[in-house]
This record gives structure tokens, C-alpha cells and sequence, in this order.
């Protein structure tokens, strides 16, 4: 097979196609942003004797206003990634830079006018709430803390943060444990709306919700950002939630960004071959099985300590070839893609997600149940 030919975008480039503020500047640019948990072994377990590759060289821009998602399979790096854009995490390398400064290496004192503006939506609502505090004391704790007194106070300002999130002003004084999962994740929105944030890192914020919860959630989120004009790195493995609310999407695979584009584009015409096992496997409530495609792959992902070289998808890919690896793709516009919609793939597929003249099944248990139901059943038809 041919390589496909690509030009010297960067994900620098990738500019979407929708913006609250037409801004061409990022708000926050993360380059070759790296983070590795160190393992150790040996006595006294003081030894390194390895390293988890958590996060290896992601590149992303976030610019005022938009909404970018990031998906891929547990364990690919996502919440990592979300944590270290808001410093909760050091950066084993990279660098991070918010409006234009270079906050990598920022001290404490040096982050503290940025922390208020980068603020984080936990997964979980029952473990990132003090269940010994009020919710009135949970929402005010972040103005407490950077010294900001509304006008009114602080009692009245967390009232009306109550009212924004969809929830009565008069729950001030009660516990978390009054409160319903989808009531916590809004108490979590309120205290990330706390100090006026122009980012807001959103974990999972629904994952842990019921489904019908979800969808209000989802909703209050985005009611959120078009009145307050607030960007989103909105993190989920849900496909259909992030298609619902990002308008641009990033997709990771072992620590890596492989795919960015904006939503259409990614959805209608994904490019790399992971996007499109991921794809695949979204389920639709109208779903034709004769049209729709079906690409199941093999194994899990590989192991973090221990990465394959060159592209960290060969293992589980159907079109890995030697040079796949031996040089890891950059991540670069490819030549018919959609300005902006970037790839890390020597061979890219065909932009398209129709079905393929036969189903991609890499799994041999998987393709030998197959065929011994397809035995059962002719033998039962004889």
C-alpha cells in the first residue's frame, strides 16, 4: 500500500471551524506534553525500576470558548492529560502555556492568579465533596481561598450559583448526603463556576450518572458555556456524549493523541484506523446491520510501562507495516483531509464509515465462535 502524502501542519494549525470569541490564539496550548509515574522496586523500594508512560508528547490547543472532547479507552490518558492542564499533576516534560505565558515550571505563588481561571469538573461527585461540609461551605470555599468578596457576599453569591446549576437556593446549609448523584455533579458545577473560570477541565463529569441524568448534566454544561463563554476539555469515552457537546474532538490511544478534528469531519470521515474501530463500536438506535461497519479488534492495549515502538496502534492494527514500527507518525494534516483535521498514521483509511466489503475481526476466539454458530445454525437448518 501507498503512503499517503501530508503537508507540515501542525495540530498548531488545527483552527475549528466554530468559536464563541473568533479568536486565532489559543487560551491554553499544551506541546509535547509528557507525564511519567515512576515504579520502584527492589529493597528498600527505593529502586526505580521502570516508569508508567501515562501521557507521551500530546500536543493540543484549547482557544477561548470552544468545547474540545477527548475520548479513547481507559487507561489511554485522558484524565492524566486533565489533570496536568490544570497543574494538579507536574509535567514530566512539555511545556504548558496559558495566554500566552509558560506555566510549566510555575511555583505555587506564581500559579495562583492562573488557578482561578483553570478550573476542574471531578468524575466522581460522592468522593469530590466533603461530606463533612456544607454545600453553601463547598461552593464558597474556592472565593474564601483566592480572597474574592462578591458584591452581596459570598452567602448570596453562592445562592444564585445554586439557582444557575438548577438547584434551590435554600439546600445552602445541607450535606452532600442529602443530595442525589446528578444534584452532587451540579454542586461540583457551582464550585467550578465559583471564580468566573475561563477553562474548565470536565473529567467525566456524567460517567457516573444514570443515564437520564446525563443528558441534564450534559445540558446545564452547555447552557454554561454559551452564557459565560467558558472553554471546555470535556473528557469522556462516551462517543455520543462528546459528538453532542464538543465542537472539536481529540482521540488518544496509549498516551498519544492519533486524530483532531473538528466534529463533523472526525465523525463523518475519520482518517486513523483507531478512530475508526472506536466508531465502529458506537451504538444507534436506528442501526442498519447490513450498512453499518464492524471493526473488532484484538487484546487490550498494550501496557503503558512498556509501549510498542513506532505507532503504539501497530499491535492491534489491520494495516501495520514494517515501517509502522520502526518510525512513529507525526501528527500532521494529511493531503484530502478537511483543514484542521489532523492524523498520526502512515496509512490512513479512507475517509469514510460505510461498511467494508468484508467485517474487520482481529480477535481469533472471536471469528472461531463465529464460525461454529454459523455451523450450529446451517446443521440445525439441514
Amino acid at each position: 500500500m501507498s503512503e499517503t502524502n501530508t503537508n507540515t501542519s501542525t495540530v498548531a494549525d488545527a483552527v475549528p471551524s466554530q468559536r464563541a470569541s473568533g479568536s486565532t490564539e489559543p487560551l491554553l496550548e499544551v506541546k509535547g506534553l509528557t507525564k511519567h509515574f515512576p515504579i520502584y522496586g527492589g529493597f528498600p523500594f527505593r529502586r526505580k525500576v521502570g516508569a508508567v508512560q501515562a501521557v507521551d508528547g500530546v500536543d493540543l490547543s484549547i482557544f477561548p470558548g470552544e468545547s474540545l472532547g477527548l475520548v479513547g479507552e481507559s487507561g489511554c490518558g485522558k484524565s492524566t492529560t486533565g489533570r496536568l492542564l490544570t497543574r494538579l499533576l507536574e509535567p514530566t516534560g512539555g511545556t504548558i502555556t496559558y495566554q500566552g505565558k509558560d506555566i510549566t515550571r510555575a511555583s505555587r505563588r506564581q500559579l495562583a492568579p492562573v488557578r482561578s481561571e483553570i478550573q476542574m469538573i471531578f468524575q466522581d461527585p460522592y468522593a469530590s465533596l466533603n461530606p463533612r461540609q456544607t454545600v453553601g461551605t463547598i461552593i464558597a470555599s474556592p472565593m474564601e481561598i483566592n480572597g474574592i468578596n462578591p458584591p452581596g457576599g459570598r452567602e448570596k453569591r453562592v445562592r444564585e450559583l445554586l439557582e444557575i446549576v438548577g438547584l434551590n437556593p435554600e439546600h445552602y446549609n445541607r450535606f452532600p448526603h442529602e443530595f442525589s448523584g446528578g444534584q452532587r455533579q451540579r454542586v461540583g458545577v457551582a464550585r467550578a463556576l465559583a471564580l468566573k473560570p475561563k477553562v474548565i477541565v470536565a473529567d467525566e463529569p456524567v460517567s457516573a450518572l444514570d443515564v437520564s441524568i446525563q443528558a441534564q448534566v450534559v445540558n446545564l454544561l452547555q447552557e454554561v458555556q454559551r452564557e459565560m463563554g467558558i472553554a471546555f476539555v470535556f473528557i469522556a469515552h462516551d462517543l455520543a456524549v462528546v459528538r453532542h457537546f464538543s465542537e472539536r474532538v481529540a482521540v488518544m490511544y496509549l498516551g498519544k493523541v492519533v486524530e483532531v478534528a473538528d466534529r463533523d469531519s472526525l465523525y463523518g470521515g475519520p482518517r486513523h484506523p483507531y478512530t475508526h474501530a472506536l466508531l465502529s463500536a458506537v451504538p444507534e438506535a436506528d442501526i442498519d446491520v447490513d450498512k453499518k461497519e464492524r471493526i473488532r479488534l484484538s487484546g487490550d492495549v498494550p501496557s503503558p510501562i512498556a509501549p510498542p515502538s513506532g505507532c503504539h496502534f501497530r499491535t492491534r492494527c489491520w494495516k501495520a507495516q514494517d515501517k509502522c514500527a520502526t518510525q512513529e507518525p507525526p501528527l500532521v494534516q494529511i493531503s484530502g483531509n478537511k483543514p484542521g483535521h489532523l492524523t498520526a498514521c502512515h496509512f490512513p483509511e479512507d475517509p469514510t464509515t460505510g461498511p467494508r466489503e468484508h467485517d474487520i475481526i482481529l480477535d481469533p476466539a472471536l471469528v472461531a465462535m463465529e464460525k461454529d454458530q454459523g455451523d450450529t445454525g446451517t446443521a440445525k437448518t439441514g
